[in-house]
């Protein structure tokens, strides 16, 4: 079983503790479905969010998704604050343990922040 990296990010519409949950689920979900994943593969998911969300921590948030995260070790930090970058931002890289090839991990950047890798097919 090899470890692999995947990353994702999501935009939120607002600053609001419920309309992160909802983002960051959408976004772990999304995660895990796509690269047929359990929570039994992830090894650890480092989250990072813009300087402008301060409603809640998204790793407090993937804790609240009651799908067996509380084994998983989160982390946060705050991105870097670059003049013009997009707003509301939630970044995650995750650690997994998986068969697939690097070439087959799909990561996930939903919504408006699929502007932030255009490199990636979605």
């Amino acid at each position: 079983m090899a470890v692999r990296a995947v990353r994702g990010a999501v935009q939120l519409e607002r600053d609001e503790a419920g309309h992160m949950r909802e983002r960051v689920e959408e976004l772990l979900t999304a995660v895990l479905e796509r690269n047929g994943l359990t929570t039994d593969d992830l090894i650890s998911i480092w989250f990072t969010a813009t300087p402008d969300l301060h409603s809640d921590f998204p790793a407090a948030a993937a804790r609240h998704l009651g799908i067996g995260m509380a084994d998983v070790p989160l982390l946060c930090a705050q991105e870097l604050d670059i003049e013009g970058a997009m707003p509301r931002v939630v970044r995650l890289l995750a650690h997994v343990e998986t068969e697939l090839p690097k070439s087959s991990i799909a990561h996930v950047y939903l919504g408006a922040a699929a502007a932030l890798r255009k490199d990636i097919a979605q």
